[in-house]
């Protein structure tokens, strides 16, 4: 499995015909385009924890949704309901940083994807104050753990919690 995590500023006009797009980007079925905010991402291993931890949810089946995409959403937000989800890490209108994750793409879609958005891996970086207010982090915590170790612990509860 061939898994890009790559980082993008642009402007979503429209949440729906955005998501058209990305869906009419891909070369078949196996390929996997997934867009989140990059504002609550907490940096590549944020989301190579939020990914893998998907693929394990499905091979034990205990997946919270049908749907490889939604899972991602779901694991990297570190939250049960499909709307918190969408409410922390979905696309809005307007300007976005955007963390695109690709699972089995071609170069072809990777490029596509970069025609559609300016590529800025920067995005990825974490912004702690915004993050202690999305995943709602205590400072004395942050003194004590890295920002990506709290998200990911998050994220791994998530598996305790089933």
């Amino acid at each position: 499995m061939d898994i890009k995590i790559l980082g993008f500023r642009g402007n979503i006009d429209s949440v729906g015909k955005t998501l058209d797009k990305i869906n009419n980007l891909k070369n078949n079925d196996e390929e996997i385009i997934q867009l989140l905010d990059a504002d609550a991402v907490a940096g590549l291993r944020h989301v190579e924890h939020g990914v893998n931890q998907t693929f394990l949810a499905f091979s034990r089946h205990e997946n919270l949704a049908n749907d490889l995409s939604v899972e991602i959403c779901l694991r990297c937000s570190a939250q049960r309901q499909i709307s918190k989800a969408f409410e922390i890490l979905g696309l809005k209108e307007g300007k976005m940083n955007l963390c695109a994750i690709l699972i089995n793409c071609s170069n072809e879609s990777v490029d596509k994807l970069s025609s559609m958005f300016d590529r800025n891996d920067d995005v990825l970086i974490a912004d702690e104050s915004k993050l202690m207010k999305i995943y709602d982090i205590d400072e004395n915590v942050l003194a004590n753990m890295h920002i990506d170790d709290i998200i990911i612990d998050k994220i791994t509860k998530l598996i305790v919690d089933y």
